[in-house]
Parts: C-alpha cells; structure tokens; sequence
C-alpha cells in the first residue's frame, strides 16, 4: 500500500472515531440533560397557584389571599379578543404550528443579526408553547441546554394537550405586572374590570406586557406602553382580527390605568378582612392552603353597615380629639426647594381621601394663610378652627399641617392619638355584621376589637345582675340597699370601700333603678350576697372571658376582655339567653363549587324534600342555653331603662326598643358602651393604646353613645327595632309605673290579693316614683352583709343622673 493511500485510511479512522467519539459525548450530554425532564402529561392536571377571593354577604368583593395574584379563568369563558391579542404580540401562528414556529425562529433569527450589531435585545422567536414549558417546567436561564429542553418539551404538550388547553394554561400562568398573574388578575388590577369588560384596546395592552412588564409600565413609561399597545392593535387588524375602524378607536384612546393595584374596590373592611384571615389560618379545612388553593369566601359582613361603623368610630374618636385641643403641627418647613415632597411623605389618613398636606404661610391672630403641598393652591383657615389650636399651641409660619377643603375656605385637621373599635353582631346567629378595630388600618393594623384585652367597666354589670335574677332570690323589683360598704382585703392590707361615681348613696332601690344609672355600690352588695363564684361561672359561660378572678372589683368591669367577646357576650339578652359564638366566615368552596366548611352546621333532614303543602322545615335555634329566657328579658328591659332613664340616654332619640349599658374603668382609662336592638348588638370602645387616662369626665356616655347613636341610626333604617321577645311564661306586673316580667311565682303582687287603692294607674313620671319608692321602701334583701351602714339622708335623684359611669 502506497504511502499516500496509508495516509488516506488512518485519516478516515480517526474522523470516524471522532465522529464515534463525538456522538458518545452527545448522547453522554442528552442523557445528562433530559435525564429529570419532566412530565409533560402532567400539565393536563396542572392548576397554578390562585388567590382566595373574600366576598361580602351580598356578594361584594372585599379582600383577597394571594402569594401570586391570580384569578384562574377556564379557556370557553375567556373572551376572543383576549385570546387574538396575546395570539397577535406572541404567536399569531399559534393554531398551525405543531409547538415550534419555524418561519417564526427563522425571522427572529435574521432580526437578531441586525440587533447583535446595532446592540439591541435579541429576540427568542419562542411560541406560546415554548413559554408555557419554559414558565411551567422549567427555569429563565439562558442557555442551549435549557433552550433544547424547551423544544422537546413543546413537542410533547402538543401531542399530550389541545391548543385550547395550552392558551388556557399560558393565559392564567403569565406574569404581566402590577402583582397580576394572568389575564383575569391583570384585567382586575390594571382597569379595574373583568374580562368580558374589556375594550379591544385594553385587550392589547395586556398583550403587550409579557415582553417585559416594567418596560412598559403605564404609569412609569406611558409613552413606551401606548406605543406598545398601538402596535399589537396593528398586529390584531392586519390578522383580521378586528377592523381597521376598532384599530383607529383604539389607537386614538388615552392609555387610563389605575393608579396601583387594589385587592378590591370596596376598601372600608381592612381590619374585618384581615381577622377573617386569621380565623381561615386557624380552620383545618382551609389552613396552609389559603394563598394558593383559590378558594371561594363568603362572609358575614354587611357593606352598608361596615361603612356606616367606619364612619362613625372615625367621626367619634376626631370629635373627642377636638375636645381635646390641638397638639401643635407634625412638622415645620423653611420652604426650601422641594419641600412640598417632603411633606407629601407624611402618612394622611388613607380614609380621610380630602385630607391633604399644607404649610402655614403667614399668621395674623387668627387669620391663617396656608399653601397646599401637592397642588400649591393657597387659602386660608376657617376662622374657628385657627382660634381652636392658637388657644392651646400658637400657630406659625413654617407649620406643616393637614387640611381639607371646606367651601372657600380650610378646616384643619389632626389624627386622633386616641384609638378605639366598634363591632356589630347579629344575636340569633353571631354573625359578625361589622367590624372595624381602629381609627385607620394604613396607620395601625392593631385590631382593637379582638386584640385589646382590656376592662370593661359597668359595662360588665349586667353579668352580675343576670346572676342574681338567675338564683331566682331576686327580682327586677327587688330592693337592695345604695348606702357606704366596705372589705378587708384592700389595696396595701387596708379595706376596700367601693364608691358611686357620684361620691353620693341613694337608700334602698330597686335593681332596675340600680342598673340604669350603674350604682357601684349596690352591684357590690348584690354581688357579695350572691357571690363572685356564680358571677365567674356566667361570665365564662357568657363568653365573657375564661380568665376571671372571683374578686368583688371584678363585679365593677376590673377583670379583662375584648370589644369582641364582650358584644358577643350581650347577644344572650336579645336571643332568649343562648350564647353564640362570633364568626365572619360563613361558607368555603374551592376552585371546584364544593363546599369545604360552612359555619352553620345544624343539620336539616326535610330541607331537600318537595313541597306537597306541609309546613317548612323548622331548625333548632342556634347556640347554648346558658341564663333562662325571662332572666334574658329581664336585663334586656333592665338596658332599656339604661338608654331611656340612665346612663345612656342621650341616645333616647333613637327611639323605643333600644337597650344598652355604659362602663368607665379607673381613672377614665377606657370608655364603653354596649348597646342592642332586637337584631343587632353593638360594642363600642374608646381608649388610648398605652392605657393612660382619656381626661376627667370622659365616661361611656361622652364618646361610646354617639358613636353608637351615629351607628344605629344608619342601621335601624333597614333593620327597625322591634318590641324585644316575651318569654311565654313570664308573669308580668306594673311596679312603679315600669311594666317587669317576673318568673312565676315571684311576683311582688299576687292576683288573690286586694287591690292597693293608692297603687298607682298606668304610666308615672320617672322622678315622682323614685320620690316615692324612697318614701316607701320595700323588702329587704336576705343575707345583707354584715359591714351595711344605716343609710345617709336622701337627696333627690337626678343629682346621680349627670356624669355617671
């Protein structure tokens, strides 16, 4: 064999080895490469993350639980348009390639010669298969390995998933900013609308998004975005998709978005949100699932009543702040260049939306000129209001304040440093119907009406005074002595000598008169006849609290609950004497339509049968009985006397059949009051957060009532009160001019008796049968203690009416 031909054949074998050799690296690399490709079968089950949506009883969105914002739409009721539009921007030969777009890749491919030169971004040339795989299966790397996957996997998706099931996936899953998952989300946070709302513009703006969100941000970059969007319009007409004319229209709109994502358009329920959050964390049936599962929420909360609350615990807790004067500006200013964004730094009440920053320009008196920090316009303060701060902190140039405008002129405006909360509950169910924890959930998210462990003051009399007609001794008739007491066992080993606000003792009265003006020295006594075990033992059964000392103070609110527990507690004296438990979730449904909890879980069993004429269904009241009906009855009449003779009856204007209780704690610490009509109770607390003292005079009746008041009167227009329910075997009987229920048998006056002939007829004014019941004092009570004191000379009543707990 020639040299030359020698040559020729070990040439051959090495190229052939290396062709051997370089194939057997191949195959090494895909082995290694492919060897975890996922399942793309899988995808045929595949569900992405979804938000749990949060709905009101009447079917208003109120909240949303997301990890990733995403609402999951099915392919059949998403609209065409969207479909063209993302099919125009990404792929519009989605429906006739088998996963990959070769011209599409060829094209993207001869682009990116001119882009390497001129430095632009390379384009990929994926299709929307190829971004499913790519955002489902796989990672964003960038490299050959991870392209090659792609390809492979594409493929596979064709032959295991229709093209409607691959849209469907791609539309649901893509990321296109503003903290939106997919279409739905994106329509939802960008325009507020759903997708059937959408017009063929909005359509293409979404569409332009999945190349890079915050490249064409509306907010950040509108020219860049409507640039965008024009052109997808132009991809959507050019594939016939829509006609010239819509893509005109739609060019020559303006690009409106809103100015940030919302997680729902009604925005009074942030602290009713946020503890419904916290009870579906708490619930097995929904627990770690949450964020991701996609559930259906619906609640207890009534719109109209949560805004109604809202308003009128902010209207109370800045009306108490103006009794309280003003406390100087948050801020001062040189008006330096760009002090007006300073200013616009500090935080404003995002529920006051009129409120803005300003600065004092010049002061003269009471004549105030102040600029605005967003829009510069100038003006001046009312009057009064300049007059109110300069008689605590003088005004001056320089100050930073808040304002709002009033006709031509600028009130001004100050957040409360005082806090408070307010919970509405409906007493057949415990359906929490309102809820609102704090002056503003953006400042504080402390949720006051769950969280704030706090004492109740009188309003945690009735407790006791339900015990007592419970041990069936007592009556709301009966009479207990107001007169000087006193304990061994005080503070420091000396005695404990409790006091009626007043510093002043009334005689012998009866229980009614003693709850509707909150004599502290009478439910003492009553509590030290009957004893501070019972008292506990119904709180606790009361939902009071389960932390209760049997300490005599405790019978005057010095133990601890919440606004919560304390409302939920008073629901027994407007139901007939059950106890509820307080919820806001009232049904669970995953992405499915199964129900997987429901609160009500009494059990029906002619509920799903045909009407043939028989009687509906009749299902068991819900909750405990813990205190018999006509104890019940008793107290609920008793607090009606509170709001129309006592404590509370500045809130009289609300008419008949409304009770209710008002406590101040030590030292004016916290405020109270609790109040019903026969649908609905309502807890009111006002207080600071570090418990320092509210002021002298600063009562339940100063600031809790009209609170209340402002509430209910918004309330009872859908919900008019009603006469409060008569136990069917109460026995009742005029005493003192007062219609009382009394259990059989404990009647003051028995029907084979002869009649009084100086018993009174019908009605009495209020004030000449208190003079005459200390003229006449009835009964004693058994088992006086042994430290009563003779009582003090009387003086006349309405002296304790003014001031009182």
């Amino acid at each position: 064999m020639k040299v030359a031909e020698r040559w020729f054949v070990w040439a051959g074998i090495g190229l052939l080895g290396a062709i051997a050799l370089a194939g057997l690296v191949v195959a090494i690399y895909a082995a290694w490469l492919f060897h975890d490709l996922p399942d793309a079968s899988e995808l045929a089950d595949y569900r992405p993350p979804t938000a749990t949506r949060v709905y009101a009883g009447d079917g208003t969105l109120i909240g949303e639980f997301s990890d990733e914002r995403r609402i999951y739409v099915p392919y059949e009721q998403i609209p065409q348009q969207v479909v063209h539009a993302f099919m125009a921007a990404e792929d519009k030969n989605f429906f006739q390639h088998g996963g990959i777009d070769v011209s599409g890749l060829g094209r993207a491919m001869f682009k990116n010669v001119f882009n390497f030169v001129s430095g632009r971004r390379l384009e990929g040339g994926s299709t929307i298969t190829q971004q499913v795989a790519k955002n489902v299966l796989l990672t964003n790397e960038s490299t050959v390995g991870r392209k090659l996957k792609e390809a492979i996997l594409s493929s596979r998706l064709e032959a295991t998933l229709t093209k409607e099931q691959i849209l469907e996936l791609y539309l649901n899953e893509i990321f296109l900013g503003y903290r939106s998952y997919g279409v739905a989300s994106a329509a939802y946070n960008y325009f507020g609308k759903s997708l059937q709302q959408l017009t063929p513009d909005e359509a293409a703006f979404l569409a332009s998004l999945p190349k890079g969100p915050n490249n064409y941000h509306p907010k950040r970059h509108p020219g860049a975005a409507k640039g965008r969007r024009d052109w997808v319009l132009g991809e959507m007409e050019q594939n016939h998709w829509i006609t010239e004319q819509q893509m005109i229209d739609g060019r020559a709109r303006p690009l409106i978005t809103q100015d940030a994502p919302k997680r729902a358009q009604y925005a009074d329920a942030d602290f009713f949100v946020e503890e419904a959050r916290r009870q579906a964390l708490a619930n097995t049936d929904i627990g770690d699932q949450l964020n991701a599962g996609g559930f259906y929420m619906r609640t207890t909360l009534d719109p109209t009543l949560q805004t109604a609350a809202r308003d009128a615990l902010m209207t109370g807790l800045e009306n108490y702040d103006r009794r309280h004067g003003w406390r100087g500006a948050w801020g001062t200013t040189d008006f330096a260049d760009g002090w007006q964004a300073q200013a616009l730094k500090k935080t404003t009440p995002p529920e006051r939306r009129a409120w803005q920053a300003a600065a004092v320009t010049s002061v003269s008196g009471n004549s105030v000129s102040i600029v605005t920090a967003r829009d510069g316009d100038t003006g001046s303060l009312i009057v009064a209001d300049a007059a109110w701060a300069n008689a605590n902190r003088q005004l001056r140039r320089g100050d930073l304040i808040f304002v709002e405008k009033k006709g031509g002129q600028y009130a001004l405006k100050q957040i409360p440093a005082v806090n408070g909360a307010l919970v509405a509950i409906e007493p057949q169910s415990g359906r929490v119907l309102a809820m609102v924890g704090g002056y503003s959930y953006a400042l504080s998210s402390f949720n006051r009406a769950t969280q704030a462990e706090r004492q109740p003051g009188s309003a945690f009399k009735p407790i006791v005074y339900a015990t007592a007609l419970e041990t069936g001794d007592f009556t709301p008739a009966s009479v207990v002595l107001d007169a000087p007491i006193s304990f061994a066992g005080g503070a420091n080993g000396g005695r404990w000598t409790p006091e009626n606000y007043s510093k002043e003792y009334y005689g012998p009265s009866t229980l009614r008169r003693g709850l509707e003006l909150s004599r502290n020295v009478m439910t003492v006594r009553l509590a030290s006849t009957i004893g501070m075990p019972r008292i506990i033992d119904l709180a606790k059964k009361m939902g009071v609290s389960n932390s209760l000392q049997p300490n005599l103070s405790v019978s005057l609110g010095a133990g601890e609950t919440t606004p919560y527990r304390l409302t939920a507690s008073y629901a027994a004296f407007v139901n007939g004497g059950r106890r509820v438990d307080p919820y806001l979730i009232e049904m669970v449904q995953d992405r499915n339509g199964e129900t997987i909890y429901r609160a009500d879980r009494r059990q029906c069993r002619e509920c799903d049968r045909g009407f043939s004429g028989q009687p509906s269904p009749r299902l068991e009241p819900r909750g405990t009985q813990v205190i018999d009906p006509i104890t019940a009855y008793q107290i609920s009449s008793m607090l009606e006397g509170v709001v129309q003779r006592g404590t509370a009856a500045s809130a009289r204007g609300l008419g008949r059949w409304i009770g209710g209780k008002t406590g101040t704690t030590n030292d004016y610490r916290s405020a109270w009051f609790v109040g019903f009509s026969s649908d609905i109770v309502v807890g009111v607390f006002i207080g600071f957060d570090d418990n320092r003292s509210l002021g002298s005079g600063e009562t339940g009746a100063a600031t809790p009532v009209p609170i209340f008041t402002d509430f209910m009167q918004r309330a009872l227009r859908e919900r008019p009160a009603r006469p409060f329910v008569r136990p069917r075997n109460a026995v009742f009987r005029t005493v003192n001019g007062i219609e009382e229920a009394f259990r059989p048998g404990t009647e003051r006056a028995r029907n084979d008796q002869a009649p009084d002939p100086n018993a009174p007829v019908g009605p009495l004014n209020y004030n000449d049968v208190i003079r005459q019941e200390q003229q006449n004092v009835g009964p004693a009570i058994p088992n006086l203690p042994a430290q009563s004191a003779p009582p003090p000379p009387q003086k006349p009543p309405a002296e304790d009416l003014s001031g009182l707990y």
